[in-house]
């Protein structure tokens, strides 16, 4: 296996970054436990945590679809769609919440990659 480990990396740094976002406005609002009724504090969390339930399960379909011998190019697609979708909805709720199409394409992106992993992770069936 060789592709998803790339991903993997690249999001865990995407992981790291959102998770220091979340450190950071604790620390400059004040807030120690949940969101302390801050619409900042409430965005960045629901990014990282947003990012942190659909990544997982993404790499997870990219891992079974290179495992089980699907076309490079599909586990390719599913790891960038996925990557993109992240960063795109990450953006929206983290940085330019004024920008909901960011949101929109990032869901999108994000569900076709869960699609395409879903159908390369049964390329052996086929």
């Amino acid at each position: 296996m060789t592709i998803t480990p790339i991903y993997a990396a690249v999001m865990t740094a995407l992981y790291l970054i959102l998770s220091v976002r979340v450190i950071g406005r604790r620390r400059q609002a004040g807030i120690s436990l949940g969101d302390g009724n801050d619409a900042e504090m409430r965005r960045r969390t629901r990014a990282h945590a947003n990012f942190a339930e659909y990544v997982p399960l993404g790499l997870i379909l990219m891992a079974m679809a290179e495992l089980g011998g699907a076309p490079l190019v599909l586990v390719h697609l599913a790891g960038v769609a996925l990557l993109l979708g992240r960063v795109l909805h990450a953006a929206h709720l983290s940085l330019w919440p004024r920008r909901f199409n960011l949101r929109v394409a990032g869901m999108l992106l994000t569900f076709a990659a869960l699609g395409v992993g879903a159908i390369a992770g049964l390329w052996p069936l086929v």
